[in-house]
């Protein structure tokens, strides 16, 4: 075959650091928007991005050059430099080392997109550590608790 063709939806989890609920609601929208920027430079388009003040949320098409941990690493390295420049009470920001990326199939995508959407919703009854454990479990990933959380 001639043509390199892809389309892999990737639903992109992390937390701040030791998931403390740092990032500020105000700044959501131009958050998102920034990490939007930064997976568009990279030819990954997104499709709906959102944070929760201990976590994100990212559904993004991955581009077919772009290794998803390189991926990733500009996203989380980017968007903290900017949360740091936002508000001095923000200069120790960072992301935890970790994250979760989950498979998402093209019939599934508009039901992603509502879940992340209505986070705050969903996390007046789910903390994030119960919803990345559910994640883990039903894309039967296999972890080690002790290094899961950092």
């Amino acid at each position: 075959m001639p043509q390199s063709l892809a389309r892999i939806h990737v639903h992109l989890i992390f937390s701040t650091k030791h998931r403390e609920p740092v990032v500020p609601r105000h700044l959501g929208h131009e958050l998102h928007a920034y990490m939007g920027g930064i997976l568009r430079d990279l030819d990954c388009n997104p499709v709906e991005i959102n944070t929760e003040p201990d976590h994100a949320h990212v559904l993004f098409l991955l581009s077919r050059v772009e290794k998803l941990s390189d991926v990733v690493r500009q996203v989380k390295t980017g968007s903290g430099g900017w949360l740091k420049e936002q508000d001095d009470r923000l200069r120790e920001f960072h992301w935890q080392n970790g994250y979760g990326a989950f498979a998402v199939s093209q019939s599934n995508v508009e039901e992603v997109r509502r879940y992340i959407r209505n986070q705050q919703e969903h996390h007046r009854v789910v903390t994030f550590q119960e919803e990345y454990r559910k994640f883990l479990e039903r894309h039967q990933i296999e972890y080690d608790e002790r290094y899961v959380w950092d």
